[in-house]
């Protein structure tokens, strides 16, 4: 099959034919039907956090299955499902706590499903390797979607939606009325505010440097936006907020200035969730003194803490009920021939989402 490699960081993946190995004991293949381009993987082709080369990146997928490995269970050849990077053993402590996305489980990606025809390996990007024809991914990474679903549709629910209202309906745990701050209105940020209204939030404020993004912030439910250059921000966040802030500040963007003014936006008791991820070895600044006597705290917010086949039909329901916005959330398709156009133009600040739509 081809698939996209990276042979070096920070140049154009080429497409080459791979041999995909079967899927053994609990695993699935999936011919790939439509894979989005997530800033995560390009962090990875950048080089800003650790990886082996060659490799296949990509992890936002969906398709359907075209083969089962031995003891798969709920799942038959021509389900239609969306392909996540969240692989859980079910039997390590995180686990069974009910905390899959956190399972401690290692998978060594250096030797997985993939290799060059000449036999070296090629490694498994983020458990996924969806920047290909097909892949196998062990069961618990996928969850089942109606067939009627469009499958680019299905690919954005494998990070980033359920990354942005994850953060907010499970890590955050917001209750209808709470007030929400949303500092960064890109892709993640985008879904994090549709978190915010389903769950019922009172304030839904958007803060970024873009107006174009801050318009898009109000087409996917934010009540209030803001320039986060703007003078006064906290000024205008605590008028918004009968002067006590945010009990849920939202940094749905990599960049530490954002982390650094999180907490001047929340009140008093309220936490700062940390969704974006800036370059590994970046520092963020907390004075320990002021986070005590206002009791504020900070939460990491990994995936969005998604249990995968319970949330993600959850998700595809909002959708079906026009509560979710999905299409709305694709800046443009691409044939998997022009891949590195589509990662290109991801770069762009104006992009929300670009997606490879393969050929069948």
């Amino acid at each position: 099959m081809k698939a996209a490699i990276c042979r070096d960081f920070g140049q154009p993946l080429t497409i080459e034919e791979v041999v995909l190995r079967a899927p053994g004991p609990g695993e699935v293949q999936v011919g790939i039907e439509a894979v989005a381009i997530c800033h995560s993987d390009i962090g990875y082709l950048d080089g800003i956090w650790h990886s082996q080369l060659p490799a296949v990146y990509g992890h936002e997928a969906a398709g359907r299955i075209t083969a089962l490995g031995e003891g798969v269970q709920g799942l038959c050849v021509g389900d239609a499902v969306v392909v996540t990077m969240i692989r859980a053993c079910g039997q390590c402590r995180a686990c069974r706590l009910g905390k899959p996305y956190l399972c401690a489980t290692r998978y060594n990606r250096a030797n997985g499903v993939l290799s060059l025809p000449d036999g070296s390996v090629v490694e498994h990007g983020l458990d996924t390797g969806a920047f290909a024809e097909a892949c196998v991914v062990h069961a618990s990474q996928v969850a089942k979607v109606p067939d009627d679903l469009p499958m680019e549709l299905g690919a954005l629910l494998a990070c980033g939606v359920i990354t942005g209202t994850g953060a907010v309906i499970n890590t955050a745990g917001v209750r209808a009325g709470e007030n929400v701050v949303v500092i960064g209105a890109g892709g993640v940020g985008l879904n994090a505010i549709q978190g915010a209204r389903l769950a019922g939030a009172g304030k839904i404020i958007a803060v970024d440097l873009a107006e174009e993004k801050l318009d898009a912030a109000k087409e996917f439910g934010a009540t209030d936006v803001l320039r986060a250059d703007m003078k006064g921000l906290r000024k205008a966040v605590m008028a918004l907020t009968e002067g006590q802030g945010a009990e849920h500040v939202m940094v749905a963007v990599g960049a530490v200035a954002a982390y650094n003014q999180a907490a001047s936006l929340a009140c008093k008791g309220g936490q700062v969730v940390m969704v974006g991820m800036p370059p590994s070895g970046a520092k963020m600044e907390v004075e320990p003194v002021i986070a005590a006597v206002t009791a504020q705290s900070y939460r990491g917010s990994f995936m969005g803490a998604t249990v995968v086949q319970r949330d993600i039909p959850y998700l595809v329901e909002m959708w079906r009920q026009g509560r979710l916005k999905l299409e709305e959330l694709i800046t443009a398709r691409y044939a998997f021939e022009e891949i590195n156009q589509a990662i290109a133009d991801a770069r762009q600040g104006h992009v929300r989402r670009n997606v490879i739509v393969m050929a069948r």
